[in-house]
């Protein structure tokens, strides 16, 4: 398979009471791995919009007071896949956390910047790997 050229990413890092939501990933690279909310960059569209649009479609809630954070590169060899991941922090605004894509993803839950699950999707541990804390968390 050849490789393509990287993609853009955008990742919601969203906080509640302390805390970050995360989902458990099925059906696409990095199953079984817990990652937050988000997706692929559309043309032409900002990166607060593809993420107000992403947390809505896959988790059903909104979101405010989006602040952009670091942006990783994560190369996925196995599957010929490489992103460009931008990280934004959003604070929960309403709605309920539900699973809207059971195809893409188990359950959501919120974790404890301290405390979050493993195995982590790797655009995760890379920002890990940054030592990037969101404020409030």
């Amino acid at each position: 398979m050849e490789n393509r050229c990287p993609q853009v990413g955008v990742g919601a890092i969203i906080q509640k009471n302390g805390k970050v939501l995360l989902g458990k990933r099925r059906g696409s690279h990095g199953a079984g791995s817990w990652s937050f909310p988000g997706g692929h960059l559309e043309f032409g569209e900002s990166v607060e919009d593809c993420l107000r649009r992403e947390v809505l479609e896959e988790v059903g809630i909104t979101v405010k007071n989006i602040r952009m954070g670091p942006f990783t590169n994560d190369v996925f060899a196995d599957e010929h896949r490489h992103y460009v991941t931008l990280f934004a922090v959003a604070d929960y605004d309403s709605g309920h956390v539900t699973v809207r894509e059971p195809e893409k993803c188990e359950s959501w839950q919120w974790f404890s910047w301290d405390h979050l699950p493993q195995p982590l999707f790797t655009p995760v541990e890379n920002l890990l790997n940054q030592n990037f804390t969101p404020s409030g968390s």
